[in-house]
């Protein structure tokens, strides 16, 4: 665990408001800059997994269900399988994008290689750091979930021009990820720490979220749980606009996000006070 104290009065809590500057910038971009050195395999690794559910179930499962059955703002309308996965499907691969950045990679650089300790020698701050790593892991799900949408676009499976107002949502689906993800990240003392997350959150979600099948489908009590869940949140804010629609409740929607976000920053800015003061 790191031993480098902050530079903070010992009085101060760790619950304070985040005190942010625009130092989080050339952090932001040493990030990007050792990054591009390995942007096609991490690139490659980041859409081979989704690409692989998409196909699999998408084509193989779709030809056996063939149309799902989606209450609509007029009505029920039928949408082809392969639609209803690949506008839940963009969704998860943005959570596990920024996931395992705000994860292993935001780990290396805090407890491995102590590169946030080099980073406080400077006139940078921790909170300008947990910033800093937060956006760049949002920034690497976008990137990962731009290539994702290319392929669709190639694969004529959406060619709704709403698909541009998607882009900026699944941005905040990296950022409320990212902030989650560094709440772990701050509590563990080692990688394999990280198998509860991904274990009894991620992947729980991403079958309560209405990415495989209708959230009609499960019983109330588990519908009403799942209706909170942030990757619900999400996808009832893309699907629709895959399907060249606009969501409905989304306000509602928008609201949940944020709220998770702000309350997971604030969390994981604590948590990390704490950890760097031990």
């Amino acid at each position: 665990m790191p031993t480098r104290t902050l530079n903070t009065s010992a009085a101060q809590s760790v619950w304070r408001a985040p005190q942010l500057s625009l130092r989080f910038w050339p952090v932001f971009l040493r990030n990007l800059l050792v990054w591009r050195k390995l942007a096609i395999p991490s690139l490659v690794g980041n859409i081979a997994e989704p690409l692989m559910w998409l196909v699999a179930f998408g084509y193989g499962m779709g030809a056996l269900v063939g149309q799902v059955t989606l209450p609509g703002p007029s009505g029920d309308v039928q949408v082809p399988y392969i639609l209803f996965l690949a506008s839940g499907s963009i969704c998860m691969s943005a959570m596990q994008a920024a996931s395992f950045e705000a994860l292993y990679s935001a780990f290396s650089r805090m407890h491995v290689q102590k590169t946030w300790d080099g980073i406080m020698n400077a006139p940078v701050t921790l909170d300008d750091i947990v910033l800093a790593e937060m956006l760049w892991a949002a920034f690497k799900a976008l990137f990962t979930v731009t290539a994702i949408l290319g392929v669709m676009l190639v694969l004529g499976i959406s060619y709704s021009p709403k698909l541009l107002v998607a882009w900026p949502v699944l941005l905040g689906v990296g950022i409320t990820f990212s902030c989650l993800a560094l709440i772990f990240n701050a509590l563990a003392k080692g990688y394999d720490f990280f198998t509860y997350y991904f274990t009894l959150f991620l992947t729980p979600m991403m079958f309560l979220s209405g990415i495989f099948f209708p959230l009609e489908q499960l019983p109330v009590v588990v519908r009403t749980i799942s209706q909170w869940l942030p990757l619900t949140n999400a996808v009832e804010l893309v699907r629709p606009l895959f399907m060249d629609q606009w969501p409905t409740h989304a306000l509602r929607h928008v609201a949940v996000l944020v709220a998770y976000a702000v309350g997971g920053f604030w969390l994981a800015l604590a948590l990390t006070r704490k950890r760097f003061r031990g």
